[in-house]
């Protein structure tokens, strides 16, 4: 190896040169990979840059589905960023643009300040509304750190058991350890009344009914389903009423002998 410096006009410049003969068996990569990491952290500033452009984008399809929506604040005044999952058409959305959906409705309509995120999972079917955990955890990393640290708190509302058991036993592992503690359990409307005020936020009618369902049958926040054909919808019958037709047929006889 050898080097040397020039000066010309005032100006030093230094630069080293690698001569490495071809017949020694030396790998030259170590010696190019802070130039190769160099260029590609380069690479990586100029997608983003391009990703968290996203000025032209054309959202109006989502924006009609209404599935993120920013409204009211939470008694701690945090402005509250509404996700309602039934409404995500999850296999006509890819996960790229769903990611910049997410960032250009931060960035546009929650530019400062801090925020939280009332999620409603009420009646969500997993093939048909929810991305999936691992994209979630994608978008999420890749938001800018000083929009995860004014995210203060996440209201899981209706909460199913699967998400419940997913989230204790996975979510450590697939969510960043600051989102992860930041989750609020909501299994009742009643309960978020608690964190938010009521005019501060719009319940769909459907989140309302569902809320209604778990309470009249609250076993069936664990999974179990205590009258599967509802049965206890059907009125009850007359105390009168007869199931046979001709019961005075089959009235008892007297035998003799």
């Amino acid at each position: 190896m050898s080097s040397s410096s020039g000066s010309g006009q005032g100006r030093t410049d230094d630069f080293s040169v690698f001569v490495l003969a071809s017949d020694l068996g030396i790998d030259a990569r170590p010696f190019l990979d802070q130039h190769n990491n160099e260029h590609d952290e380069d690479e990586d500033e100029d997608e983003e840059d391009k990703w968290h452009d996203c000025s032209n984008e054309d959202f109006s399809d989502l924006e009609s589905l209404q599935v993120l929506r920013v409204q009211g604040f939470d008694k701690s005044s945090n402005r509250i960023l509404r996700i309602v999952g039934k409404y995500f058409p999850a296999p006509v959305v890819s996960a790229e643009r769903l990611k910049k959906y997410v960032f250009q409705k931060i960035l546009t309509e929650l530019p400062e300040g801090p925020f939280c995120i009332v999620y409603m999972h009420s009646t969500v079917q997993k093939e048909d509304n929810s991305p999936g955990m691992t994209i979630l955890r994608w978008i999420y990393e890749g938001l800018p750190s000083i929009v995860k640290d004014r995210l203060q708190v996440v209201y899981f509302v209706h909460p199913g058991l699967r998400s419940r058991l997913l989230l204790a036993t996975l979510g450590r592992f697939f969510l960043s350890g600051g989102v992860y503690w930041k989750i609020k359990y909501i299994s009742r409307l009643q309960y978020l009344w608690e964190y938010v005020r009521k005019e501060e936020i719009e319940v769909p009618d459907f989140v309302k009914d569902h809320d209604n369902v778990l309470e009249n049958r609250p076993l069936t926040d664990y999974g179990i389903e205590p009258d599967p054909m509802h049965l206890s919808e059907i009125p009850a019958m007359a105390g009168s009423y007869s199931f046979g037709r001709h019961e005075d047929r089959w009235a008892s006889r007297e035998y003799t002998t």
